[in-house]
């Protein structure tokens, strides 16, 4: 046979050939490494990851139980921050972890086979993951023990727990990339970014809100995800308002500016002190 007919790919370098086939097992031994090293080898710590959301929500309920006397949609005070807070969970979680992922992978990444692509993704996958799965333990949970008489609609929660996990990379990589650069943006972003909370629906409906407000809160992305989960959970909601378009846009762009910084300037992030 003519060297003509060889397939391109093994006329690559064979260290391209190998990292090629390198990067799926690199990325498994970051996650592993890290479950091992946030969870430990014992159940407790997975059971930490269901119980840290699920006490917000629990107090979150209390203590508007005692305000209102029903939520703004539905009967069940608990369903209803759950429908918000999970999603924000999945998002902030994912964001931090991202946003941390080269100081917590530096040792690893003076080795060829491990980059900073691998480190963001391994972190990416793991609370991904977490998050999904801790939302499914939760809302089942609820479901089954509280007669909260809804009827489920899986494919928007799943969408919308998706533009979360995201946006929480996006938002992860970007501040991966100005943590590195800018000492004290770690410390900023955490100040920024305390009025999410407040700012993202957990605690009300988007059209509670006067239209001045509205206007305003449209441009957070997170209040899109909200109002998109709550649709799978309250069948007579329609958020209107919530744009799967411009969450993803807002992403997409975010997590470009991120991964360009990270391409430019990792090897400076890696090598301070």
């Amino acid at each position: 046979m003519s060297s003509s007919s060889q397939d391109p790919s093994t006329l690559r370098p064979v260290h391209q050939r190998v990292r090629a086939y390198a990067t799926p097992r690199t990325i498994m031994a970051l996650i592993l490494r890290e479950m091992s090293t946030r969870y430990g080898r014992s159940a407790g710590g997975f059971i930490w990851a269901i119980l840290e959301p699920l006490g917000v929500i629990i107090i979150l309920a209390l203590a508007f139980s005692l305000l209102f006397r029903t939520p703004a949609l539905g009967t069940s005070f608990v369903l209803f921050y759950a429908s918000g807070y999970l999603p924000f969970h999945v998002y902030q979680s994912v964001s931090l972890f991202v946003s941390r992922a080269l100081n917590f992978s530096r040792p690893l990444m003076f080795y060829p086979s491990v980059t900073w692509i691998d480190a963001l993704l391994a972190r990416f996958i793991l609370n991904t993951l977490t998050g999904f799965m801790v939302t499914y333990i939760v809302l089942a949970g609820m479901i089954l023990t509280i007669d909260t008489r809804i009827v489920l609609d899986v494919m928007p929660i799943i969408w919308a727990l998706s533009l979360a996990a995201l946006l929480g990379l996006a938002v992860g990589a970007l501040n991966c990339a100005l943590i590195g650069l800018i000492q004290t943006w770690d410390l900023i972003w955490s100040i920024v970014s305390r009025p999410l909370f407040l700012a993202s629906g957990i605690l009300f409906i988007y059209e509670d809100m006067p239209q001045f407000i509205q206007n305003i809160l449209w441009y957070n992305p997170i209040i899109h995800v909200v109002g998109i989960l709550r649709t799978g959970l309250y069948p007579m909601y329609n958020a209107d308002y919530a744009s799967s378009a411009y969450v993803i846009g807002f992403s997409l762009i975010a997590l470009a500016l991120g991964l360009l910084l990270l391409h430019r300037f990792h090897k400076d992030i890696l090598n301070e002190n």
